[in-house]
């Protein structure tokens, strides 16, 4: 045991007297003062850790750290948030004073302190440096790592250098310069670096302007590409935080990765859509996708997740690497293919790995350190940018000579334009719905309740009005669904004498009001009952009577139906309406089928209209499989005639209908409504209050809604579609599932809505609701529907 507790005596002392070789002091000598000198050989440095040391206790125990000599030059410490304490010493033999400018470390590093020793008094003087500060609190304020080293004559110094990252890689150049070879190596580096900012921002404003012109993607990626590689490039160098960020801060310490991001981002995007890689390769540009939605977390980790940010550096050093592969892969696919690729983008794209191929490697110190190849990567990326510029000189050649694509972008501009032209008309007439049914069941309710004929009067103006209205805002609509695509027809049974003798008795009082005789003739062949969509049954004859009675300002208008059985099962509905009015002009004849479309522009001055109803007519009538002739002479009259197939249905036993003096009587139900708005609560309140044995509850938005269920017994819920803080479709699809407790999973659930689109009924179906019914709200089909379901 004595025996090995000597050896590792020996052994340590060994250690202790082997690292004494590596302090050895540089020695300035007269006649022989260098103009620049690297201090490596002279310097060893140490990982501490998360140790935060004081200068003091590292002059004590400093060879306790046990420090390794620096091997080359410009040593790489790798990506690392250590701490670092390095060490070299200095002696002046001369009888004069010595002033040297050190340069060491990067410009990014966040903390930078050089300690001076003195070796006689023990004296300890502090310079500090990096971007963790403020700039003006810099001891020698340049954009670089830059520490002033002085000493008097005779003088023996040691100088201990302690760094701090935040994660990005720490290099390590202790290299001395005097103020003569310091001012020649400035005034180099502001010339090539004046010269290469110079082609980036040239380039960058240009191919934005082309942009601008031309609305190309690919000279907006690359126009923002330069911009963030130059940025990139700015904070590496230092001059960002000197110049934008000189008070320090978040945005100064993560600068460079977020720009390095974001250009390894735009290169990608840039070059994948400069070569077509979704037209010829999908595999490489999913993998596109991949390495942007990737780089794009990782911006999010550096945004939001701070104790992460030390592992961001080496991955968004990989991520960049990915995307320099998938732009060679992407290359070598179009070569491999026989695709053309321009010879500019590939030989930029060289340029550019081979700059940071120089780059990386004297990173690792596999080169000497220079001034180019500290810089290759700036030579690298000014090249790239000047190849890539001429390529995008060519590009801007071919679509100049290119009219196919200018044209298929013209066209997609168009049919933006008529998309946003039908989302405006669909929301415009469903906000126009929700009043619209507040007026018109409000209406009815006075109506009924008045027995004052002048009020009477007034409110079957209103009546009217109102009516007018909402056909004009049913046709808004309708165009938007025959725009759209979306619309489709019903399959209902219906009586048809009974349903257009109501049309008849409505266009009869319009047209004795104006003063017309009015005609109505009813064949012996109409079936009593038809399977179909009523509802634009209904739209289509009273448009065309509309339009009879509007453009007729003497003589007559004549109705005739009828039909013709074609088989057991179908038959052709006939509908004839003539008039004797001002007529169509043979010139107008042809486009009267146009939407916004009538005869001349004075008549629309006079008559009024939205010049919608024959457009929406002939696109119901071809829906339904019909056909519609209109003859028309000017100044004589019109006589137009639709002819629709429907089938024939045998009804044995009359469906029951609510009388107009029945009594309403639910016997004892209880219903929840959620309903924001409160003029139509108070329709609903209106509607129901004559009903029997019924209670009524109100919720002003779904979650409202659901609470009340979890208290109170419903029988049936009401539920408006949108609403705020929880909709119709949240609210259903959460009662649903339970939400509400497990005896509502199958609750009747009726939509009143004022949203009458296609896409919206068939959304009901599929969430689970029971029944769907438009505003304006009428009293029996709302009772109908009621009680049908409870």
């Amino acid at each position: 045991m004595k025996f090995i507790h000597h050896l590792k005596r020996y052994v340590l002392l060994l250690c202790i007297l082997l690292s004494s070789k590596t302090y050895a002091q540089y020695q300035f000598r007269d006649g022989n003062l260098p103009k620049n000198i690297s201090l490596y050989h002279y310097t060893t440095i140490a990982d501490v850790g998360q140790q935060e040391l004081k200068i003091a206790d590292v002059v004590k125990k400093y060879t306790a750290l046990y420090p390794s000599k620096l091997k080359t030059d410009n040593d790489d410490l790798g990506f690392t948030d250590h701490h670092f304490w390095a060490k070299f010493s200095l002696a002046n033999t001369t009888n004069r004073p010595l002033e040297y400018y050190l340069e060491t470390a990067r410009p990014i590093i966040d903390l930078a302190e050089m300690y001076k020793v003195n070796s006689a008094t023990g004296q300890i003087s502090k310079s500090i440096s990096g971007d963790g500060l403020p700039f003006f609190e810099r001891s020698f304020q340049d954009r670089k790592t830059i520490f002033k080293v002085e000493l008097l004559p005779q003088e023996k110094a040691d100088f201990y250098l302690h760094f701090k990252s935040d994660g990005e890689t720490i290099k390590m150049p202790v290299t001395l310069r005097d103020a003569q070879s310091f001012v020649e190596e400035t005034t180099i580096e502001e010339w090539v670096f004046g010269v290469f900012y110079g082609i980036l921002l040239t380039a960058a404003i240009l191919y934005l302007f082309f942009f601008v012109a031309m609305r190309e993607k690919t000279f907006f990626y690359y126009s923002l590409y330069v911009i963030f590689i130059g940025l990139m490039q700015f904070a590496l160098d230092g001059y960002f935080f000197k110049v934008i960020t000189p008070q320090g801060g978040w945005l100064s310490m993560h600068a460079v990765l977020i720009f390095a991001m974001t250009a390894g981002i735009l290169l990608g995007k840039y070059s994948e859509v400069f070569l077509k890689v979704k037209e010829h390769n999908r595999f490489l540009y999913r993998a596109f996708n991949v390495v942007y939605s990737m780089a794009g977390l990782l911006i999010l980790v550096i945004v939001f997740v701070p104790p992460a940010f030390a592992v961001c550096y080496p991955l968004a050093n990989v991520l960049g690497l990915f995307v320099l592969i998938l732009i060679i892969s992407a290359v070598a696919h179009m070569y491999w293919n026989s695709k053309p690729v321009d010879p500019f983008f590939s030989i930029g794209i060289l340029f550019l790995i081979m700059g940071f191929g120089v780059f990386i490697l004297n990173n690792f110190g596999q080169l000497p350190n220079n001034f180019f190849t500290q810089n290759s990567s700036k030579f690298g990326t000014g090249l790239e940018i000047i190849f890539l510029s001429l390529s995008m000189g060519n590009l801007i050649r071919e679509l100049k000579n290119d009219k196919d694509e200018f044209n298929r972008l013209a066209l997609i501009r168009l049919e933006e334009m008529n998309d946003l032209k039908s989302y405006f008309l669909s929301n415009i007439s469903h906000e126009l719905r929700t009043p619209l049914n507040a007026i018109l069941n409000l209406t009815d309710s006075i109506l009924k309740d008045s027995a004052d004929e002048k009020i009477k009067q007034n409110c079957q103006v209103i009546k009217y009005s109102s009516h007018s209205l909402l056909s004009s805002v049913n046709d808004i609509l309708d165009f938007s669904k025959i725009e759209k695509g979306e619309l489709k027809l019903e399959r209902v049974l219906f009586e048809p004498v009974k349903v257009l003798e109501h049309l008849k008795n409505n266009a009869a009082i319009r047209a004795k009001d104006q003063g017309l005789e009015f005609d109505f003739i009813k064949g012996e062949n109409i079936p009593d009952h038809l399977l179909g969509d009523v509802t634009r049954l209904v739209q289509i004859v009273n448009n065309v009577l509309s339009n009879a009675i509007k453009f007729t300002s003497h003589g007559f208008v004549k109705f005739e139906l009828d039909a013709e059985i074609k088989s057991k099962n179908i038959a052709s509905l006939i509908i004839t309406i003539s008039d004797s009015g001002i007529g169509i002009s043979k010139e107008k004849l042809h486009s009267i089928y146009e939407s916004f479309s009538q005869s001349t522009i004075d008549n629309k001055r006079k008559f009024g209209g939205l010049g919608l109803g024959l457009f929406i007519v002939k696109n119901l009538v071809d829906l339904k499989g019909g056909t519609i002739k209109i003859d028309s002479l000017e100044n004589v009259g019109t006589h137009c005639k639709i002819v629709v197939d429907y089938d024939i249905a045998v009804v044995e036993k009359a469906t029951p209908k609510v009388e107009e003096n029945q009594i309403f009587d639910l016997g004892g139900k209880k219903i929840l409504v959620v309903e924001d708005n409160a003029i139509n609560q108070m329709v609903i309140k209106m509607i129901v209050k004559k009903w029997l044995n019924t209670e009524v509850k109100y919720a002003n938005h779904g979650q409202e809604g659901i609470e009340m269920l979890q208290k109170e017994s419903f029988d049936l819920i009401l539920m408006d579609l949108q609403m705020p803080v929880m909709d119709g479709y949240e609210a259903t699809i959460a009662i649903r599932a339970g939400e509400a407790g497990e005896k509502y999973k199958d609750i009747p659930i009726v939509a009143v809505t004022a949203d009458v689109m296609e896409t919206t009924k068939m959304r009901v179906k599929e969430i689970g609701m029971n029944h769907y019914l438009s505003k304006p709200v009428k009293n029996d089909i709302l009772y109908e529907t009621v009680a049908g379901l409870v």
